[in-house]
């Protein structure tokens, strides 16, 4: 029998909550639950055990496997309520419902009323991406996919494991989801304003300017747009667009004749897993805009250092040599911008960041991002990384672990060294989540690795006079310099929790080869770059190598207390101690040698 969509994404909502819930909340009771009796004996399953002191219930969640990197997969769900009642089975999403309720009623403190409103909240947005995943799932059923730069953006459908809401998108309607959600593949045209000159901010680290590059996005539509009186054009996200309209301030500025609205116009764009970030496989440049759109934490804006931070960035890290003498590791840039200016605002809501576009002309095959790699499949399909290292095993004639362990290394090779060496030679770390991640694995192995996203850089004051030098515009945007005990923090939740970890558990879950083996060769590899690294790189290897936690983004209790990360103090979120795998490792390995002395 067919599993339903929406049982698929009520199972993958409770996996999302739980494994948020255990690691932030209340870590549970590892517990063996009996399910019934074989020839007699008792038949037993491995699970975990919550208290729900509020409601005077327990809840149970069956293991069906065990993480060391924290991303468990839970089985059939059972509530006792009073000892003589006995254990009955509970629906996914009403444990859900349940553990929410707990949290706000035991482990949050506040105003009352002000909880209950942030509890609704919670809801809402829990109820908002279960609803999306369902019809994500559902559409996906219908469509075969390619193996293509944009089928991989497209095909995250439940978000990644460390988020308790990872599909709510507030602002836009079901009609919009259909044109506008990249799990949807829609297709559509940006939409144009026409403003005079003394209006529109623009800028481009490249010889080429922005209103050159907006041009090249219409295609066939260029001249037809350009006869605009001498007015620049200004692209939009549709979404944007409808919201401007209603502005007052732009509403004044059309009545006057200084900014004209001009409509849809030119080639169709679909977005990319970022929702914002719009791609056409045959245009030079993606483009990166603000939408009305409060997705998972935050409002998604541009904000106007980031605006200016990306120019910089591309030319700092080109007068470096360091992409030139690492090409296995390569960036995205967002090398352009344009904005429209309005008086008193800091951001007008005109920002568009034109980003590099390597994926054309058949450079987009293969081209897949960690995210959508490592994501759960639909029952009774592979992951696309067990796919793809099952297919590499066939075609070489190899045992799948061999494989899988070489890969491994071709990983870490692109992936995780040259980050460390760019921290250590440059002081520059990078937010590279598992979404701002990208892999070329055409040959089947990792050959290159991508980083993107003008939000995610971190410059070590360390570093400060020789990046000044290379940069002296860096000294103008002081939100990128940050102490190394702060980007260690960071540096260590985005590259090894969010984006290796990731890895490692996808491979352990697919059966493909342990997760304890795979941190050994982390740990092996972290060990080389500590005994061989000079600066920042070393340092952090090391700190990754000795500390037994690492602060981990508690997307959960930001959710719990209605945290905008991209308003908070510094863009940060509520951060937690998680306890760091390459530790934890390193002491059962301790207590195994122990073990078998003794």
């Amino acid at each position: 029998m067919t599993t339903s969509s929406r049982y698929i994404a009520e199972q993958a909502t409770l996996r999302a909550f739980l494994n948020c819930y255990l690691r932030e909340v209340e870590p549970g009771i590892d517990c063996i639950h009996v399910v019934g009796s074989n020839n007699g004996q008792p038949a037993t399953t491995p699970a975990i055990e919550l208290p729900l002191t509020s409601q005077q219930a327990v809840l149970r969640a069956e293991l069906n496997y065990r993480s060391l990197t924290g991303c468990h997969v839970f089985g059939r769900l059972w509530l006792c309520r009073h000892l003589n009642d006995g254990w009955q089975p509970v629906e996914p999403f009403t444990a859900v419902l349940m553990l929410v309720h707990e949290i706000y009623r035991v482990f949050c403190r506040g105003n009352a009323e002000q909880l209950r409103e942030r509890e609704l909240e919670l809801l809402h947005r829990l109820t908002d991406s279960y609803r999306l995943m369902t019809a994500y799932v559902e559409a996906r059923r219908r469509h075969r996919e390619m193996n293509t730069f944009i089928t991989a953006e497209q095909a995250v459908l439940f978000g990644h494991w460390l988020h308790p809401t990872p599909k709510s998108r507030q602002g836009m309607t079901d009609w919009q989801q259909t044109a506008y959600a990249p799990e949807l593949g829609g297709r559509f045209a940006l939409h144009y304003f026409a403003a005079e000159t003394g209006l529109v901010r623009h800028g481009s680290s490249r010889p080429e300017q922005a209103p050159a590059m907006v041009t090249a996005l219409l295609g066939n539509d260029a001249h037809r747009l350009a006869r605009t009186d001498g007015k620049l054009l200004l692209p939009m996200h549709p979404l944007q667009a409808q919201a401007l309209l209603l502005d007052p301030a732009v509403n004044a500025l059309l009545a006057d004749g200084r900014l004209c609205y001009l409509g849809p116009a030119g080639p169709e764009f679909t977005a990319t897993s970022s929702v914002r970030t719009l791609y056409h496989p045959d245009l030079p440049w993606m483009v990166k805009f603000s939408i009305p759109v409060r997705i998972t934490n935050s409002l998604r804006r541009n904000r106007r250092h980031e605006l200016e931070a990306g120019g910089m960035m591309d030319r700092l890290l080109s007068r470096t040599g360091f992409l030139r003498r690492y090409p296995a590791f390569r960036m995205i840039q967002d090398p352009a911008y344009i904005t429209l200016d309005l008086p008193g605002r800091e951001e007008s809501g005109f920002e568009v960041i034109l980003r590099d576009n390597p994926f054309t002309g058949g450079e987009e095959r293969g081209v897949c991002t960690v995210a959508a790699l490592t994501a759960d499949p639909l029952p009774g399909e592979p992951s696309r990384l067990a796919a793809l290292l099952k297919e590499v095993a066939r075609r070489d004639g190899k045992e799948p672990e061999a494989v899988a362990r070489h890969w491994f290394e071709r990983y870490l090779d692109c992936a995780l060294e040259p980050l460390l060496r760019l921290y250590d030679e440059q002081g520059i770390a990078l937010e590279a989540h598992q979404q701002n991640s990208l892999l070329d694995v055409a040959s089947g192995y990792p050959a290159a690795y991508y980083y993107r996203d003008n939000q995610g850089y971190y410059l070590s004051e360390r570093y400060r006079g020789t990046l000044d030098r290379l940069a002296p515009e860096a000294a103008q945007i002081a939100s990128l310099y940050y102490p190394d005990e702060v980007i260690q923090d960071r540096f260590a939740y985005y590259l090894i929790v969010n984006q290796v970890c990731a890895i490692i558990s996808r491979m352990g879950q697919d059966g493909l080869v342990s997760e304890a083996a795979l941190l050994a060769m982390l740990h092996h590899r972290l060990e080389r770059l500590a005994s061989t690294l000079e600066g920042a790189g070393r340092d952090f290897a090391r700190s990754l190598l000795h500390r037994s936690t690492i602060p981990a983004k508690g997307n959960l209790l930001t959710r719990l207390y209605d945290v905008d990360e991209l308003e908070a103090d510094n863009e940060q979120a509520i951060y937690t101690e998680l306890v760091n795998p390459l530790w934890q490792w390193r002491q059962r390995q301790r207590q195994e040698v122990t073990d078998a002395v003794a």
